[in-house]
C-alpha cells in the first residue's frame, strides 16, 4: 500500500476571512478554501485523494503559497495566473478546471460560456457542477463564473465574498 499523501497546511487572515491553504511537497496548491468551510474541503480532499490516503501537517507558507495569497488579497491580482496547482478529478471536471484559469482576470462568463468553451455547449448543468467541485477556489477562479442574467450565483464561500473577489479583481 502507498504511503498517504503529505500536504502541507496553512492559514491566512485575509479581508473576508480566514482561508486554509493545503499544499503538496512540491509546493504545488491541491486545495484552498475558508476555514469556515473546511468540513467540505476535507470531504473534496476525501474523494479526490482517498479517504485516510492523505495528512495534513502544518507548515508555515508552504512552497511560497500563502504568501502569495497574501499578495493577491493586497492588490496582486496576476500572482494567481502563475501558482503551481495539483488537482485530481474526473476528466470533465479537470477540462472545467482548466477553461476556468484561462478566464482573464477583471472580467466574468456564464455557466453556458464555461460550456462552450469546453466544446460542450448543452452541458451547463455539469459544467456548473465540476465549477462547484473546484478544489482551488481563488486561484481556479469559480468565482468569475455568474448566471447568463448576469447575476452572482452559486459560490460555495456564499454570494458576499463572490462579489468581495470580483469588486476585488475589478470585475464588478
Amino acid at each position: 500500500m502507498a504511503e498517504p499523501l503529505d500536504f502541507k497546511v496553512d492559514r491566512l487572515a485575509t479581508p473576508v476571512g480566514e482561508l486554509v491553504i493545503i499544499a503538496d511537497g512540491q509546493g504545488r496548491l491541491r486545495a484552498i478554501d475558508w476555514t469556515d468551510h473546511e468540513a467540505r474541503m476535507r470531504l473534496l480532499l476525501d474523494r479526490y485523494c482517498g479517504r485516510a490516503r492523505y495528512t495534513l501537517s502544518p507548515a508555515r507558507d508552504p512552497g511560497g503559497l500563502t504568501k502569495a495569497m497574501g499578495s493577491y488579497f493586497k492588490g496582486d491580482i496576476a500572482v494567481i495566473d502563475t501558482l503551481p496547482i495539483e488537482t485530481t478529478g474526473t476528466p470533465f471536471q479537470s477540462s472545467v478546471w482548466q477553461a476556468l484559469r484561462k478566464i482573464r482576470r477583471g472580467t466574468t462568463i456564464s455557466y453556458a460560456e464555461l460550456a462552450a468553451r469546453i466544446d460542450k455547449p448543452r452541458a451547463v448543468r455539469a459544467a456548473g457542477l465540476a465549477n462547484g467541485q473546484n478544489p482551488i477556489g481563488i486561484v481556479v477562479p469559480c468565482h468569475r463564473v455568474i448566471g447568463s442574467n448576469g447575476t452572482l450565483t452559486g459560490y460555495g464561500g456564499g454570494l458576499p465574498r463572490k462579489k468581495w473577489l470580483l469588486e476585488h479583481e475589478g470585475a464588478l
